[in-house]
């Protein structure tokens, strides 16, 4: 059975996106970004919230531009193809390989559970990470933790009032401080 998995760029005090809905602090060096690339190789699907949906669009047109460097047009090229499932209330619409969720987050996980195919489940946007999680329905959690306090914002763990148990199944830190942690939520 596929897994669900979260990943985001995280700061030190736990969050995804900083007090004045900046992220400007995430921007990684070229080590960081093929990592991250390594990890989207993985994916089967990635589920999206409509602010991430939209904030990712750039890299539908961005291998356009030929003057950009190889590990750009190379993320570009696993994004453009890997399919997508979007959830919002507000679009009618969505682009490239990508499709509006037809049912709740449940339904779609529990359907893309039970299709054959490789790779992760991915999950992005941490509303609609927080309603997966609520459900029990995220197997590991990723983060790339950096070395910076933004002292509020948009948490990655969301707080649910409930105990999840993990198990770290590695770390790694990288040359710019940039501390990769991966945990399996204990069953």
């Amino acid at each position: 059975m596929r897994s669900v998995t979260y990943s985001m760029n995280i700061s030190l005090d736990g969050f995804i996106v900083g007090p004045d809905g900046g992220v400007d602090w995430t921007t990684p060096d070229e080590e960081v970004f093929r990592f991250a690339a390594d990890e989207v190789r993985e994916v089967g699907v990635h589920l999206l919230g409509r602010r991430l949906y939209e904030a990712m669009l750039y890299w539908e047109t961005v291998d356009q531009n030929p003057a950009l460097g190889f590990s750009t047009l190379e993320f570009a090229a696993l994004w453009k193809p890997l399919p997508k499932v979007v959830f919002s209330t507000t679009l009618s619409e969505v682009q490239g390989n990508a499709r509006l969720a037809s049912g709740d987050l449940a339904q779609e996980i529990g359907r893309l559970r039970a299709e054959p195919g490789d790779g992760n489940i991915a999950i992005g946007g941490a509303t609609l990470a927080a309603e997966a999680a609520a459900l029990g329905l995220i197997d590991e959690y990723r983060a790339r933790v950096h070395p910076v306090l933004l002292g509020g914002g948009v948490p990655f763990f969301p707080q649910q009032g409930r105990r999840v148990d993990l198990e770290m199944v590695e770390s790694r830190t990288f040359s710019s401080k940039v501390v990769r942690v991966r945990y399996r939520v204990a069953r």
